[in-house]
């Protein structure tokens, strides 16, 4: 693929993109990002390809995707026919766990409802919610 002209330094890619400028120099250094050219007096040079693949790799992790995950579907993304099956597959994987962490917050919900609930308005002297947490405590501990 012919490389796109350098066109902005990477304030103006963090600015475009939504993404802070650590967080840019992190995924250059984890290899999610290429080095980018540099100028003649050493500033980062990034082109439009670099923003667009950037854009990327934020939205993968908007959507709670790992590293190793956004890395596999960079891979898949750059290779000439992307395997649409693999893509599925990584993209199945990571539904299963948000299905699992959505149920993990519908029971907390659940919990947090009732422990609300239980307080009375705040006028009992002692305070149910702070008795629910360590009865939770000493279980979790075998106390």
């Amino acid at each position: 693929m012919a490389e796109s002209k350098p066109l902005v330094q990477i304030g103006a890619l963090s600015e475009r993109t939504g993404v802070n400028i650590e967080t840019i120099r992190y995924y250059e250094r984890i290899g999610l990002l290429r080095a980018p050219v540099r100028s003649p007096s050493g500033f980062r040079r990034y082109s439009m390809e670099d923003a667009r693949r950037l854009g990327f790799v934020r939205r993968l992790r908007e959507l709670g995707f790992s590293l190793e995950d956004v890395r596999a579907l960079l891979g898949l993304a750059d290779s000439r026919r992307p395997a649409c099956r693999e893509v599925r597959d990584l993209a199945a994987k990571h539904l299963d766990g948000v299905q699992g962490k959505i149920k993990d917050l519908r029971r907390m919900e659940r919990v947090l409802t009732g422990m609300v609930a239980s307080c009375e308005r705040g006028v009992t002297p002692q305070c149910p919610i702070i008795e629910t947490l360590w009865k939770a405590e000493r279980t979790i501990s075998g106390r």
